[in-house]
């Protein structure tokens, strides 16, 4: 083979593979190239059913090439040759839309195109649900229905839910199941309308763990002398609560359980003095640690400094503990480093 066909054969390989359109697709493309006027006085002459399969195309299109474009347009026009890229967004197509239809008309076209979208939400939400909210919830309701909610979430959700109703309805709902035709719109909506209810309703209550961890988060931000002087009540009043709650607490303490490299990324960047301040009102345990995980040159240099601070009041130290904190937190939450959160399902088996 000649060099100049391996060239050309190494620039046909190299380049992108053309994006396979439908026809509505290549009809939105023709029409965010003629603008937006002349696209409107041309989708005068479309029907509803066309306009609503242009408009639904046309809010999913996304970036298109100017390669594709061409390919497009010579479809069209022989003569077009060299054509720009284009954008096409579900805000380009309303504003086509209104310009062109009276306004209840646009409505009906848009939220017909949106409401998949809002179903598909409203289900995943729901199949996100622990499985035993999902039992309990469908317990209460006609096997039919229940047949057609379980229908609509994930199998691997519904294989979860299915035992939890008791052998007598899981085998009367799985009939069902297997026999279901067609659910008339009319009854979809009123059961995604309930669902989106107590979806609402259930998101607005906070589950027993969501409360534990908001307490957890408030106890570690609190004052701890405050935390101190209400933890024996608290441990006499509410006992489990209570515990659990300290399970989910994260504190300066715990810093000392991270990896050795993970804590030395942690005190690498923080700043001014609230290292030192920090260790000064850390037990000896924490201190060493995170000595052991520094360098022999700057753990020398952060011992001399804590000497040469002298003595710090408690809400500097408290202050510069909390400081760290979430300067751990946020290096966590941007997986550079793995927190040593007290969780049941992280220990080792």
């Amino acid at each position: 083979m000649a060099v100049a066909d391996l060239k050309r054969k190494s620039a046909t390989d190299a380049r992108p593979r053309r994006r396979k359109l439908s026809g509505p697709q290549k009809t939105a493309i023709l029409f965010l190239c003629l603008g937006e006027k002349r696209g409107s006085a041309l989708l005068q002459r479309l029907d509803d059913l066309e306009i609503q399969q242009v408009t639904r195309a046309m809010s999913g299109l996304g970036s298109i090439s100017s390669e594709t474009v061409e390919q497009v347009m010579s479809d069209f026009v022989d003569d077009i040759t060299n054509g720009g890229g284009v954008v096409g967004s579900f805000s380009v197509a309303e504003n086509m839309l209104r310009s062109l239809l009276p306004g209840e008309q646009v409505d009906g076209i848009l939220k017909d195109i949106r409401g998949p979208l809002k179903e598909r939400d409203l289900w995943a939400r729901f199949g996100a649900l622990s499985e035993n909210v999902i039992a309990n919830y469908l317990k209460n309701e006609h096997e039919q229905t229940v047949a057609a909610i379980l229908s609509n979430v994930k199998t691997d959700v519904a294989a979860k839910v299915l035992p939890l109703l008791g052998a007598d309805k899981m085998n009367d709902v799985v009939e069902r199941m297997i026999r279901m035709e067609a659910v008339p719109h009319h009854m979809m909506a009123q059961i995604e309308e309930s669902l989106q209810a107590d979806i609402m309703n259930a998101g607005a209550q906070p589950t027993v763990n969501e409360q534990h961890q908001r307490m957890a988060d408030l106890f570690n931000k609190l004052d701890r002398v405050a935390f101190d002087a209400m933890a024996t009540a608290l441990t006499a009043s509410v006992p489990d609560s209570f515990e659990a709650i300290k399970a989910k607490m994260f504190t300066f303490e715990d810093l000392a359980k991270l990896e050795p490299m993970d804590l030395a990324k942690v005190m690498r960047n923080m700043p001014g003095n609230t290292l030192p301040t920090a260790l000064k009102g850390a037990s000896q345990d924490t201190r060493e640690a995170f000595l052991a995980a520094l360098p022999q040159r700057s753990r020398d240099m952060l011992q001399d400094e804590m000497q040469a601070m002298g003595p710090v009041r408690r809400r500097e130290v408290s202050a510069a503990q909390a400081l760290a904190l979430d300067y751990a937190r946020s290096l966590a939450e941007d997986e550079q480093i793995r927190l040593p959160l007290n969780d049941d399902e992280d220990d080792m088996i």
